[in-house]
């Protein structure tokens, strides 16, 4: 009987920490925003200066006829702008890997428009630009395509160099190395750049709706902050924080369980995530 318990013990120390995985956040944020209530109830602030999180809830259930289109048009540049980064960035990254010229030609051209920042190169995409949603759209995408770019390129040029010479060996095409070979090997490095591009994606879109807010247009959540601010409508304005930052946690949640299941149980890191 001792016997058939043991093999049983990984399995429940694997759901124990699972299950702390969710309950320790959940519980610190429970703990958080009754602090939050706390304080505010005690000290008595007015909701103008520091609204508590019954304020928040009410302003997000009252204003939900203006937060909530807010929320789909900047998910909507969001993950368009996400999609195009995987795109380009995986179709980019093929073409620098598979030629040398075209790696040294256009890299440097991807890292400078990585490094400059977006509220810099926003004023020329304004004047180029006259779609005010493809201006928030191409911000997004700028700052969501080089981390796909980047890591998709080093998983092309980590794959095993003994196991490409063998292709070259056995006559294996470029095509054939690169699907069989080079693609599956840089699948981790790809998903780790989808996470990191999901949550940039949603930063770039609303900094460019705060820059274009500024400039007199845009609908996004972005603008319902500035609009709070000016109003000193503060519980709408952390309301509409929340749901950035709800969003931000959604994509990164969805693309990690995305990154699990594609890696399944053949890559290194999915099986260290499961002892």
């Amino acid at each position: 009987m001792h016997g058939s318990a043991t093999p049983d013990l990984p399995a429940r120390r694997r759901r124990r920490e699972r299950a702390l995985r969710i309950v320790l956040p959940m519980a610190v944020l429970l703990a958080a925003v009754a602090l939050w209530q706390a304080l505010v109830v005690v000290n008595d602030i007015p909701p103008y200066i520091l609204p508590s999180p019954m304020n928040v809830a009410e302003a997000l259930v009252a204003d939900w006829s203006l937060l909530g289109p807010s929320l789909v048009g900047t998910l909507t540049v969001t993950l368009l702008a996400l999609a195009l980064a995987v795109v380009g960035g995986v179709a980019l990254s093929v073409a620098l890997t598979q030629s040398r010229i075209a790696e040294y030609s256009f890299f440097p051209i991807a890292v400078v428009l990585q490094v400059t920042p977006i509220v810099a190169v926003f004023p020329l995409i304004n004047i180029y630009v006259g779609n005010d949603t493809a201006k928030i759209l191409l911000c997004a995408w700028i700052v969501a395509f080089f981390p796909i770019l980047s890591n998709t390129t080093l998983g092309l040029n980590s794959a095993d160099h003994k196991l490409r010479d063998l292709c070259r060996l056995y006559g294996a095409s470029r095509w054939q190395t690169l699907r069989h070979l080079q693609l599956p090997s840089a699948m981790p490095y790809f998903l780790g750049g989808l996470r990191i591009s999901g949550g940039l994606a949603l930063i770039g879109a609303v900094v460019a709706e705060f820059v274009a807010g500024a400039s007199g247009f845009g609908s996004g959540l972005a603008t319902r902050i500035i609009e709070a601010g000016y109003q000193l409508k503060i519980p709408r304005l952390f309301a509409s924080l929340v749901l950035v930052s709800t969003s931000g946690i959604v994509i990164y949640v969805i693309l990690s369980i995305v990154s699990n299941l594609v890696l399944g149980r053949w890559h290194e890191s999915a099986l260290e995530h499961r002892r």
